[in-house]
Parts: structure tokens; C-alpha cells; sequence
């Protein structure tokens, strides 16, 4: 029995939806969390001192996140179509999946921990791979 959804896609949506929750959390716990997360300690200190912009700027990857989560759903026909669905579709999956492979090399030396680079490259990868199939499964549907 199938309901019609593109499920790849759906998953790409609650893979983005779990990034922004994320995110979220790291906002409301702070400084141990930024830390926890590789943030670098340039952030978890501006944390520490109250300052506004760590938050500003999860802020903003989380709203990044959610959105990109909506327009997965929107492809795989859960909620009613998104504008520019293709090119949004492309992007996102393109951003996973350069963030995924160029992660390791772009993040050399930003003071971020090893493990850090390679869990986050590791998971922007999966995201980006679970996207690419579920975007090439709907490629001519969408418009």
C-alpha cells in the first residue's frame, strides 16, 4: 500500500526538521551545548558572555533548516507546492552533499575538532544523498 508520498523526501524533510530542532536546543541549553556541537570557541565564549549573535546566527540555520524541511515535504507531495520547487530542490541538495564532501577540507583549520569535522560532513552527506535519490525519483513532476 503506498499513500502517494515520495518517502526519500519525507525523510530528507524530518533529517532537516531534526537539524533545526537541534539547532533550537543548542540556542535554549547554550554555551555547553555550542561547545558539545563544534561550534568553535569563538562562539561558546560570545555565548558565555551574553553576547547576541551565536543565537542570531543558529537562529537563522534553524529557520534555513525548517525551510528547506518544507520544501522537501512540498516535493514529496505532503503540503501544496513551493515556489521554485526545482531550483530550491537542487540547491539544498547540492549544499548537503557539498557541504558533505568539501566539509573535511573547508573546515581545516577553523579550529573545530576532527570528530566535529567528520560527523558533521558525515551526516551533511547522508542528508544530501537521501535528497538526491528522493529529487531524482520526482524530477519530472516537478515544475
Amino acid at each position: 500500500m503506498t499513500n502517494g508520498y515520495n518517502m526519500a523526501l519525507v525523510i530528507g524533510a524530518g533529517l532537516s526538521l531534526l537539524a533545526a530542532l537541534m539547532h533550537v536546543g543548542v540556542i535554549m541549553v547554550g554555551p555547553s551545548w555550542y561547545r558539545l556541537f563544534g561550534a568553535g570557541e569563538h562562539f561558546v565564549r560570545a555565548a558565555q558572555a551574553g553576547r547576541w549573535f551565536p543565537a542570531v546566527v543558529t537562529a537563522g540555520i534553524a529557520l534555513v533548516l525548517a525551510a528547506w524541511a518544507a520544501y522537501a515535504l512540498s516535493a514529496a507531495g505532503v503540503i501544496a507546492p513551493l515556489p521554485l520547487l526545482r531550483p530550491a530542490l537542487i540547491a539544498i541538495t547540492l549544499v548537503y552533499l557539498l557541504r558533505g564532501l568539501l566539509g573535511p577540507v573547508a573546515l581545516a583549520g577553523t579550529g573545530r575538532s576532527r570528530r566535529f569535522i567528520f560527523v558533521s560532513s558525515t551526516i551533511c552527506l547522508v542528508y544530501g544523498l537521501v535528497h538526491l535519490f528522493g529529487l531524482v525519483q520526482v524530477w519530472g513532476s516537478l515544475a
